[in-house]
């Protein structure tokens, strides 16, 4: 018998209208959808009539979902693997079974699709030629710091998710480490609000400061080379 597949599948990133039909067939297809949160997931699958299982996964509970994986797949069941939104592994859970799978020499196919980063670079004016992504730094003041300072003197622009609560921070690490430089801060992409905003770190703390940067939602940062 042949195994099955795990397809990693990218859902939209905010609006709804924004899934492949490639993905809305595959997540009809498959024998069970391994979802960061099911609760999330359930409102993609209601819109687009998709009855399939919802099984919760999380890197938490990998040790004790592998088996139930690798069982299904032996059984030549395909799954799919989402996360709350956009493409999974990339700063989301997923990497250790896909890992595991792909050790294993089992098959992970791609259902590509939105990416917060990419969207953000494609319309933000930074250099994209050359980029960088960091994903969310550490926690750690001195080892955010030591990131930038390295990070900012190669000749590409910096990919940052960050969080609301840690935003204004994250800026005033920056000026810390590499100076006034042009920043560009995306929010709420694909949404009502959405919001790309071009400015030097010094006047981001400032709109920060003064309300016009809501502090909601996660963030992506662009930090331009020049």
């Amino acid at each position: 018998m042949n195994k099955g597949t795990l397809f990693v599948v990218a859902t939209p990133i905010g609006n709804l209208g924004d899934i492949t039909l490639r993905a809305i067939e595959t997540l009809k297809s498959v024998a069970f959808i391994l979802a960061e949160d099911t609760r999330e997931t359930a409102k993609l699958l209601r819109k687009y009539s998709i009855e399939t299982s919802l099984v919760s996964y999380r890197d938490q509970n990998h040790v004790r979902m592998i088996e139930k994986v690798l069982e299904k797949l032996d059984n030549g069941l395909n799954l799919a693997l989402v996360s709350d939104s956009g493409t999974p592994v990339i700063s989301d859970p997923g990497f250790k079974l896909v890992r595991d799978l792909v050790s294993r020499g089992y098959t992970v196919s791609p259902i590509p699709g939105p990416n917060a980063a990419i969207a953000a670079l494609s319309v933000s004016g930074v250099v994209t030629d050359k980029f960088l992504f960091l994903g969310f730094l550490p926690k750690s003041d001195t080892k955010r710091k030591e990131m930038l300072t390295e990070y900012g003197k190669l000749d590409v622009s910096l990919v940052i998710y960050e969080s609301p609560q840690r935003l204004e921070r994250l800026l005033i690490e920056i000026s810390e480490s590499l100076g006034d430089r042009n920043v560009v801060i995306a929010n709420d992409i694909t949404k009502l609000y959405e919001l790309f905003s071009k400015k030097n770190v010094s006047e981001h703390l400032m709109d920060i400061k003064n309300g016009r940067i809501k502090l909601k939602g996660e963030f992506v940062v662009l930090i331009d080379k020049e």
